[in-house]
């Protein structure tokens, strides 16, 4: 088996594939293919653990198994149980499996995950000689995905979600995803000597995005992977990508990052979140309304995610807070502004149109990111 060659995936939110091919162009990946929620790429058993250890952006980092037409179980199985499994999967290995289906005439998916986990049944007793797995070891997710009537079948290098970085224990009402707020400060001009502002920031986890941008520290440094478990990755491997993620901190590079919020006890769980991430010193916190907020210095950028009626319960003050934020307009003429919002009437609220804009889902809900772009700092070189 050729483990320099495997077919890689790294998943992505919908409107956020280029975004997450850019990272991975960035970590040295060139052979990208961008589908629909998703970006291939090619590595070996190291890639893995780098890729998880740095993508800000994605998911999760899925090893492609197979991919074959399958529109019978019969052929679900047959193709699932010619997959080398026993390479991969000890005799104690947990191997649980998920699954989904679109378009496909195979759309029962419990039917597909039984099938499919016993294929893997199958194809593991002819090696281990055994009829019974306690599956009490490391854990293998694997997936079956239907889609027009193609079965693809992945194993799952992550676990939980690659949003969950490690430094939030507790979260406010409508929490940001991690993933987003750090495609928002990658999706801005936002550079490290140029100051940073969110007037919402909820439970702070733009600032702590972008103190981590700043600073070049791999997003998954705090935590641990499925795949650290696994035979075929060895624990060397994981040693030396988090070797390299440390060499690589910059953490002599002044940062100007601050956050603000209406709500005291949102601010309370920023406060613990900004600790826990080791950025008590960078980032500054206050319990502000927005017409109050006094972000300082120039050419800095607002990054936020106002609320909305839908998330936040009153639309009346969510609009009262928009307006505001518009106004700093007048008093921050240098500065550039980014918002991920939901209402369509946005721009009019704010009393602007926006440079440029771009669809993005923040959970389930579809949202709109705005850009309104300041001018740009007369240190910046290049944009």
């Amino acid at each position: 088996m050729m483990l320099e060659q495997l077919q890689l995936i790294a998943t992505a939110p919908m409107g956020l594939e280029a975004v997450v091919a850019r990272e991975l162009k960035d970590l040295g990946y060139t052979d990208l293919v961008v589908e629909n929620g998703r970006v291939i790429f090619t590595g070996g058993p190291a890639d893995i653990c780098r890729a998880n250890l740095w993508l800000r952006t994605s998911d999760r980092v899925l090893i492609k198994m197979a991919e074959f037409p399958a529109t019978t179980f019969e052929e679900l199985f047959e193709g699932t149980k010619a997959i080398n499994w026993p390479d991969w999967i000890p005799a104690d290995g947990e191997f649980p499996v998920e699954g989904r289906s679109h378009k496909s005439q195979l759309t029962s998916v419990p039917t597909c995950q039984k099938i499919v986990k016993k294929a893997v049944v199958e194809k593991m007793k002819t090696v281990y000689g055994t009829e019974w797995f306690p599956e009490d070891g490391a854990r293998f997710v694997i997936e079956v995905w239907m889609l027009n009537d193609i079965a693809m079948i992945t194993l799952d290098t992550t676990g939980p979600g690659l949003h969950k970085r490690g430094y939030r224990k507790l979260v406010t009402e409508a929490p940001l995803k991690e993933t987003m707020a750090a495609a928002m400060v990658l999706l801005s001009r936002w550079q490290p000597e140029r100051p940073l502002y969110d007037p919402f920031c909820g439970s702070g986890t733009i600032p702590i995005e972008a103190a981590m941008i700043g600073w070049n520290i791999a997003p998954g440094l705090r935590r641990t992977f499925n795949s650290e478990g696994w035979p075929l990755i060895p624990e060397e491997l994981w040693e030396q990508a988090r070797e390299e993620a440390y060499d690589s901190v910059k953490d002599d590079i002044p940062l100007m990052i601050n956050g603000s919020d209406i709500d005291p006890s949102a601010i309370e769980i920023a406060a613990a979140a900004v600790k826990k991430a080791g950025f008590e010193r960078e980032i500054k916190l206050s319990v502000l309304p927005v017409s109050r907020m006094k972000p300082e210095g120039d050419y800095g950028c607002i990054i936020t995610n106002p609320p909305y009626g839908l998330r936040l319960g009153d639309e009346a003050e969510a609009e009262k807070a928009v307006k505001q934020l518009g106004l700093s307009k007048l008093y921050l003429p240098t500065w550039s502004m980014f918002a991920l919002t939901q209402p369509k009437t946005f721009e009019q609220t704010i009393g602007r149109n926006a440079d440029k804009k771009r669809k993005l889902f923040n959970g389930r809900i579809e949202c709109t990111f705005y850009q309104f772009f300041g001018p740009l700092p007369p240190f910046h070189s290049k944009e």
